[in-house]
C-alpha cells in the first residue's frame, strides 16, 4: 500500500505549437502501453523510439513517448533524452520543462532537476505554485521527504495552498513519521477535494499509521480494488462490507495487492468463517499451498485458473478483512500466533538440506526489481543491498541462510564475504519458503512479504525498517501489535547504512545471548 501524492491536474500552459497534438498521439500511446502491459517490453520500446525518430518535430509524440518509457519502465536515460530534445526545439513549451525536471529528479540528478525547476520559477513566476507542487512531489518520489516538507512550509507561510499542496504536506508528514500531523492536512484538502478518491485512500493510511484504526480501515475499503486493471468475473459480485450476514453463503476473498498484504490480512478469515460462511480464497499460485495448509475448512484457488461458477453471494478483496472484521483498536486484533504453517514434510526434508550448525539466520535484503517508475521508486525506498547488509551484520558465529527471490538475489555471485547457504533455487512457493524458515532462529529482514511470512509463523524477526514508514509499522516504537515476534529497527535517514549498523551490533548481542532451542 502507497500513500498518493499529488501535483495539480492543472499543467503549466505550453506555447502553441506544443498544444497541437495530431490525432495519431492517443493511438500511439495506447497501443504503446499495451504492448508494454502485456509483456511485450522490446516491441513497445522500439515503437516509442521508432515514433520519435519518424517524427521528429511532433512534441506531442515525444512527450508521450518520454512519458511512457518514464512511467512503464523506468529507462529514464531515455526519456531525459527525448525531453532535452522537446526543450532544445521549443524553449517555451512549459510542459516539456517540467517533464524533463521531474526525469531528471527520477534518474537521480538531482542538481539538474531542480535547475531546471528554480529556471522555470524565475522566468514563469505566475506558475509558482504549480511549479512547487511538481518540485515537492519529485521530492517525496525520490525520498527528500525532510527537504520537501521545508520548501512545502515556506509556500503555506506565503500564502494559502493549493488543494494539491495541501496533499503533499500530508504525504511529507506521512513519511516523516508525523502521520497523525498529517491527517488534519488531508482533512483540509478533502473539503476542497471532496471527490478525491486518491486523498481519501492517502488519509485512510495516515489514520492507520496513526493508530486510528476504525477510521482507517473504514476509509480504507472505501476505495476501488486496487487490482492493476485486472478484472475477474468474482469483482462484478456484491462487495463484502461490515455487518453483512454471511451465515450460509459462499464469500469469495481475493488477491488485491502484494504477498504481503495477503499474508498480513488473512489471519482475519477466521472471523468469517466463525459467523458460518463458506469462504473461498482466489491467490497467486505461490500462496495456494501455504493457505491450504493453513486453513483446511477453505477452499483455495489458483488465481489465474479459477473457474467462473455461480452461487457466491459476496466477493471482497483480501485487505478489506480488518474493515468487515469490525477492527477498532489493536486490542481487536486476532490472537493466536502463529496463524500459518507448514508442511512438516517439508520442514523435515529442509532441515536435512540445512547445515547443522546453529543458530541459523535468514536474510532478505531487497523487494523484486519492478520497472514501473512508482514501483521502482518504492522499492528503492525499502531496498538495501547484500553488500550493504552483509558488511553491516557480518561476521558473525551463526550460519547464515538466503530468503531472497527475484532479481536481488542474483548479488549473491558477487558476495565475497561470509558464506550465505542458498536453497532458494528448490523453492517452490511460500509454503517452502514456510519450511526453511521453520528451521531458523532469526529473520532479518526489509520490508518485504518474507517478513509478513515470519511473522505469521511466529517467527523470531527483525525488520530494517525504510525510513518513511509502512503505517503498518506506526510513527515509532520497537514492537508490532501485528506480529508479537517482531523487532523493528528504524532508519532515521536516507541511507540504511546507520541503522543496519545498530542491527548489527544487536545481532553481536543477541548472538552471545542465544542458546539452543531459545527460538
Amino acid at each position: 500500500m502507497h500513500d498518493t501524492l499529488a501535483a495539480s491536474t492543472q499543467q503549466p500552459q505550453t506555447d502553441d505549437k506544443a498544444e497541437l497534438a495530431q490525432p495519431s498521439v492517443e493511438g500511439f500511446a495506447e497501443t504503446c502501453r499495451s504492448l508494454i502491459e502485456k509483456g511485450q517490453v522490446r516491441e513497445g520500446l522500439r515503437m516509442a523510439l521508432e515514433t520519435v525518430a519518424r517524427y521528429p518535430d511532433n512534441s506531442a509524440l515525444a512527450m508521450r513517448a518520454a512519458a511512457l518509457v518514464g512511467e512503464l519502465l523506468s529507462l529514464h536515460d531515455i526519456e531525459v533524452t527525448i525531453l532535452r530534445g522537446v526543450t532544445l526545439r521549443e524553449p517555451g513549451n512549459i510542459s516539456a520543462h517540467v517533464a524533463l525536471a521531474n526525469a531528471l529528479v527520477a534518474a537521480e540528478d538531482i542538481v539538474g532537476g531542480y535547475a531546471v525547476f528554480s529556471d522555470l520559477m524565475a522566468k514563469y513566476p505566475h506558475l509558482r505554485t504549480n511549479l512547487c507542487e511538481h518540485i515537492s512531489k519529485a521530492m517525496l518520489d525520490t525520498g527528500y521527504a525532510r527537504e520537501a516538507f521545508e520548501i512545502l512550509q515556506l509556500w503555506v507561510r506565503q500564502g494559502l495552498p493549493s488543494p494539491a499542496l495541501m496533499n503533499n504536506i500530508a504525504c511529507a508528514l506521512v513519511r516523516l513519521n508525523r502521520a497523525d500531523e498529517a491527517v488534519p492536512w488531508y482533512d483540509k484538502c478533502l473539503e476542497l477535494m471532496p471527490d478525491s478518491e486518491d486523498v481519501r485512500f492517502s488519509r485512510a493510511l495516515a489514520q492507520l499509521k496513526s493508530g486510528m484504526l476504525k477510521e482507517g480501515f473504514t476509509g480504507y475499503a472505501s476505495r476501488a480494488p486496487r487490482t492493476a486493471d485486472m478484472v475477474w468475473w468474482f469483482m462484478d459480485l456484491p462487495r463484502l462490507r461490515y455487518g453483512d450476514d454471511v451465515a450460509g453463503k459462499k464469500v469469495i476473498l481475493y488477491q488485491e495487492q502484494g504477498l504481503g498484504d495477503t499474508i498480513h490480512f488473512i489471519r482475519l478469515v477466521t472471523v468469517l468463517l466463525e459467523q458460518g460462511a463458506d469462504v473461498t480464497l482466489v491467490v497467486p499460485r505461490s500462496l495456494t499451498r501455504l493457505l491450504s495448509l493453513s486453513y483446511p475448512n477453505v477452499t483455495v484457488y489458483e488465481r489465474d485458473t479459477f473457474p467462473q461458477e455461480d452461487g457466491y453471494s459476496y466477493a471482497a478483496p483480501i485487505p478489506d478483512l480488518p474493515f468487515i472484521a469490525g477492527i477498532a483498536t489493536y486490542a481487536d486484533i486476532p490472537a493466536p500466533i502463529p496463524y500459518l504453517r507448514a508442511d512438516p514434510a517439508d520442514v523435515a526434508r529442509y532441515a536435512a538440506l540445512l547445515p547443522a550448525a546453529r543458530p541459523r539466520i535468514g536474510l532478505v535484503w531487497g523487494g523484486d526489481r519492478r520497472v514501473k517508475r512508482e514501483d521502482v521508486q518504492a522499492d528503492k525506498r525499502r531496498s538495501v543491498t547484500l553488500k550493504e547488509i552483509g558488511e553491516a551484520l557480518t561476521p558473525v558465529d551463526a550460519t547464515l541462510v538466503n530468503l531472497q527471490l527475484g532479481y536481488p538475489k542474483g548479488e549473491l555471485a558477487q558476495w565475497t564475504g561470509q558464506p550465505i547457504f542458498d536453497l532458494m533455487d528448490d523453492v517452490r512457493d511460500m509454503a517452502d519458503t514456510a519450511a526453511i524458515m521453520e528451521n531458523l532462529d532469526l529473520v532479518i529482514s526489509v520490508d518485504t512479504s518474507p517478513l509478513h511470512l515470519a511473522g505469521a509463523l511466529g517467527r523470531p524477526v527483525w525488520l530494517a525498517n525504510r525510513p518513511d514508514s509502512c503505517w503498518r509499522w506506526g510513527n515509532d516504537g520497537l514492537e508490532s501489535p501485528w506480529y508479537p515476534t517482531l523487532r523493528i529497527f528504524r532508519a532515521r535517514e536516507r541511507s540504511f547504512l546507520p541503522m543496519l549498523r545498530d542491527v548489527g551490533a544487536a545481532l553481536q548481542v543477541w548472538r552471545r545471548d542465544w542458546t539452543p532451542g531459545a527460538s
